[in-house]
């Protein structure tokens, strides 16, 4: 089996239960050492999955020369500090005061740093058929209106047909 952070062998394997679901990790000893997963005062399974939260490569690492420790959110008043230390914001605001900060943990996490969304499964379908019955009705009422009545029938029929499905 294969590290999933840098795909040597992996020779540590971690299970952790987070909110009722299992999550699994297998590093390597070089990225187990590196994350601290061998550090006796424990970790957090969580962290390791968010990108590694406490090491090196954090982002939110307090550096040590301490700067930019003093930046606050406008709104809230919660500073980076903070931030370092909950790992939570205090309020909306705080995505925006602290985007340069979040912005390497957000890419490294998700895909983008943009919210582009998804369909769920059965709602493309409901609004396939959605569409389709407006522009049914709409043909229907154009079809009475020009007195095209035999055409009104059959559209009223695929309206009905499609309705009951």
């Amino acid at each position: 089996m294969k590290c999933d952070f840098c795909d040597t062998k992996a020779t540590v394997f971690l299970t952790q239960l987070v909110e009722g679901q299992m999550k699994k990790v297998s590093l390597c000893e070089n990225c187990a050492k590196e994350r601290g997963v061998t550090d006796p005062t424990g970790f957090s399974l969580a962290d390791l999955l968010l990108g590694g939260i406490g090491s090196a490569t954090d982002p939110l690492a307090a550096s040590p020369e301490g700067g930019g420790g003093h930046k606050a959110c406008p709104a809230c008043g919660f500073t980076l500090e903070d931030l370092r230390r909950v790992r939570r914001f205090g309020c909306a605001e705080c995505y925006t005061a602290f985007g340069e900060e979040i912005a390497p943990m957000l890419r490294g996490m998700h895909k983008g740093a943009s919210h582009v969304g998804k369909v769920p499964e059965g709602l493309m379908a409901l609004q396939f058929k959605h569409q389709r019955l407006q522009d049914l009705r709409s043909r229907l009422e154009q079809a009475v209106a020009s007195e095209n009545y035999e055409e009104a029938a059959g559209i009223r029929d695929e309206i009905l047909t499609l309705t009951q499905s």
